[in-house]
């Protein structure tokens, strides 16, 4: 029988023997944006980023602009990472932008052959470039915040320099 902690969560016993440790084949970065701006925020990565919709799953009775079913969640791909674009269905995993929301201390980082390209087509769409795009030890750098409140460094894969 499992012990209960004190702030009610069910607190596991060790197991006998350590098990083989799991094995991970991917990642996948979710980004939860406040109920209704699914759509909003995946043409926004869109017209960013150059995203690419893979998949997206919808909830039938829910309705969203018009008569179509309500964007649950869209799977994006930004070069060769996967970007999910959920909607908040409930208060369970916080939305992005709001107080307490999930991306505080989040930071995505895309790299780019043209960052000044890649920041202005962000800034174009929506992102607000936070100072200028400097130079450090790995090259050209940019930091945006999209309008879902998720921050983003750009940065350069050409530089021969090398960071520490």
């Amino acid at each position: 029988m499992a012990e209960v902690a004190t702030n009610g969560s069910e607190v596991l016993a060790a197991p006998a023997a350590v098990p083989a440790p799991a094995l991970f084949t991917g990642l996948k970065v979710q980004v939860t944006v406040p109920a209704g701006r699914a759509e909003e925020a995946v043409a926004f990565y869109k017209a960013a980023f150059t995203a690419e919709e893979v998949a997206r799953s919808t909830h039938p009775k829910r309705k969203g602009d018009g008569e179509e079913a309500a964007l649950l969640c869209a799977e994006l791909k930004v070069g060769s990472a996967t970007l999910l674009v959920c909607d908040q269905a409930d208060d369970d995993v916080p939305a992005v932008g709001k107080e307490g929301g999930a991306a505080s201390g989040l930071v995505l980082r895309l790299v780019t052959d043209d960052v000044t390209a890649a920041a202005a087509q962000a800034a174009i769409a929506g992102a607000a470039l936070q100072g200028e795009i400097t130079e450090d030890c790995c090259g050209l750098g940019a930091t945006l915040v999209d309008p879902f409140g998720v921050t983003w460094v750009l940065g350069s894969s050409t530089s021969a320099k090398k960071c520490a």
